[in-house]
């Protein structure tokens, strides 16, 4: 983590009938990034299995958030889990939140 790391969240419900679910009705995505050029620092999430969360980690850190269709398209191809919509639900609301906070950082400039 740098000076510029911020923490965002994102939620999604989870589809019924999966481990995940019944011990949770939503999936968290948490992600540390740079403030300033989005690239993902670390991340966790509520999935239930390290290997999964492992996974999400080695796809997503690195990558910057604003870059949510590369996200998708890794997920897509990568993550073949009963919570791959939920996931991609969660980053499609940390993508929004980190683009709004761009937005009011540059008009408050």
């Amino acid at each position: 983590m740098n000076d510029n790391s911020i923490f965002i969240t994102g939620y999604a419900k989870l589809p019924h009938g999966i481990t995940a679910s019944s011990l949770y009705s939503v999936i968290v995505v948490g992600v540390v990034l740079d403030s300033k050029t989005g690239i993902v620092e670390d991340v966790d999430c509520s999935l239930v299995t390290s290997t999964a969360k492992k996974l999400i980690k080695d796809l997503v850190v690195g990558r910057n958030i604003l870059d949510y269709d590369g996200i998708v398209e890794l997920l897509t191809e990568r993550y073949h889990g009963s919570a791959r919509k939920a996931l991609m639900s969660a980053f499609k609301i940390i993508n929004e939140k980190y683009y709004n906070l761009c937005n009011q950082r540059d008009e408050e400039a």
